[in-house]
């Protein structure tokens, strides 16, 4: 049995982008993806959108976790590209198809298993077409892998595409906010 998880719409979590809307549900009670111009990032499987699996960051870079996110997928389902970007890798790895995507500034994504016939140097746009979900890898005929480093390091895919809440810092014990952010200036 697949626990799963019905997430929000594509956002980014970044410190200066406004909180998104709601997102529209659907009569299944998941949510349809935000369109790319939103945010520049999209769900790479779906709608609709079902976490099977969320990122667990390693104790260290050698220690166990879960780096990414399981998204459910059928095999032989559509692939989409996350956001523009330049295909890195296409090709086998340890048994599953695998495809990564430099989007720039250090960031990479990477998708598995995906039987996508792209050659690495080709250019991709946000929500276009990247390949179909094929089997191998801990997500057998089930789900695809989705991650995402940062510098080399792994990071939660969901920061690029929302379901990550903003932190919000509160004064400690026996201190008071400034009047400046009660709006009572």
């Amino acid at each position: 049995m697949v626990a799963a998880v019905a997430l929000g719409p594509a956002a980014a979590a970044l410190p200066a982008a406004a909180a998104p809307p709601p997102p529209p549900a659907t009569a299944a009670g998941s949510f349809e993806p935000a369109p790319a111009a939103e945010s520049g990032w999209i769900w790479p499987v779906g709608p609709p959108v079902l976490l099977v699996e969320p990122f667990r960051a390693p104790a260290t870079p050698y220690s166990s976790g879960h780096r990414g996110i399981d998204l459910l997928a059928p095999q032989a389902a559509a692939v989409v590209s996350p956001a523009d970007g330049v295909v890195s890798f296409a090709g086998p790895v340890a048994g599953r198809e695998v495809l990564s995507i430099d989007h720039g500034g250090g960031v990479v994504s990477a998708i598995e298993p995906v039987e996508s016939g792209l050659a690495a140097g080709t250019v991709v746009r946000a929500g276009e077409p990247v390949g179909v979900v094929s089997s191998g890898g801990h997500c057998e005929s089930r789900c695809v892998h989705f991650g995402v480093r940062v510098h080399g390091e792994y990071v939660s895919p969901l920061n690029w595409l929302g379901g990550v809440p903003r932190a919000v810092l509160l004064p400690a014990a026996g201190e008071s906010l400034p009047t400046q952010a009660l709006g009572c200036a």
